[in-house]
């Protein structure tokens, strides 16, 4: 008999919606507001030590060393692997920031993987 595809169900589907959603949300107020407003970095530059410095710093930090594209890489690989709704909304939320925060290639790359795992089979029961 045929394995069903990996299909999430509809409250699954509006859970993945607000994650993606709130993710690239997030993500464009961090870049519009926070990181390319010369006004913040002005005054991070000079010293100032706001949650607006800390998150620029954090976010700078994490985009430099494409975090964002590589943990949406390796958690779509393995949701192609092994489709799991943990699995998809993890890729799903750090594919979207990276698109946003300039992880553009890397995280497009594995929210092209997460299209290809909704055609791959259920896992079997355990």
């Amino acid at each position: 008999m045929r394995r069903r595809l990996f299909r999430p169900s509809m409250a699954q589907i509006c859970w993945l919606a607000a994650v993606g959603i709130g993710a690239v949300c997030v993500a464009l107020y961090v870049r519009y507001r926070i990181i390319e407003e010369s006004s913040v970095g002005l005054a991070c530059e000079a010293g100032l030590r706001t949650w607006q410095c800390e998150i620029r710093h954090g976010a700078m930090l994490l985009f430099n060393n494409s975090v964002f594209g590589t943990v949406a890489l390796v958690t779509a690989a393995l949701n192609l692997v092994r489709p799991s709704i943990i699995l998809f909304s993890l890729a799903l939320l750090s594919g979207g920031a990276g698109v946003v925060l300039y992880n553009a290639a890397l995280s497009a790359l594995a929210l092209a993987l997460l299209i290809l795992s909704l055609a791959r089979p259920e896992p079997e029961p355990e």
